[in-house]
């Protein structure tokens, strides 16, 4: 696998308005877009893309409901590693024994993604963003 650049990172938040006060107060993040609860920066330097999850959304993008499984652990964070051939990185991750949260598809905001935890229980995903890709 030839990962390109680290995409995203976003920390999977229960309350919302806490962590937004923590990273926009407190460390002085500023969040230029919103899509529903989640808010994000394309602006910081050393990442693509920072953003506050909330859990009922990054269920909903794993899982198809607002609700995480009981039988999942949790996650801390989201990070996301750009590759160039997300279906050949999700079939290496498998044939080395890891489980997909996932299979590769296309998110509503087309991004492409294949979705996994890792051992210290964040939420990892292998993508393609043509948004982050040169022109």
């Amino acid at each position: 696998m030839d990962v390109l650049f680290l995409t995203s990172i976003a920390p999977i938040v229960r309350d919302l308005e806490a962590s937004r006060s923590f990273y926009a107060d407190a460390l002085g993040l500023a969040f230029e877009g919103q899509e529903g609860d989640y808010v994000f920066t394309h602006e910081l330097d050393g990442t693509k893309h920072f953003g506050l999850w909330p859990l009922s959304e990054a269920a909903n993008a794993c899982f198809g409901t607002t609700e995480w499984p009981s039988e999942t652990p949790i996650p801390q964070a989201s990070v996301e590693f750009e590759v160039a051939d997300v279906a050949a990185a999700a079939a290496e991750l498998t044939a080395k024994g890891f489980q997909l949260i996932h299979g590769v598809r296309t998110e509503p905001w087309g991004q492409i993604t294949a979705r996994l935890l890792s051992p210290e229980g964040l939420l990892v995903a292998v993508c393609y963003t043509s948004a982050f890709q040169e022109p």
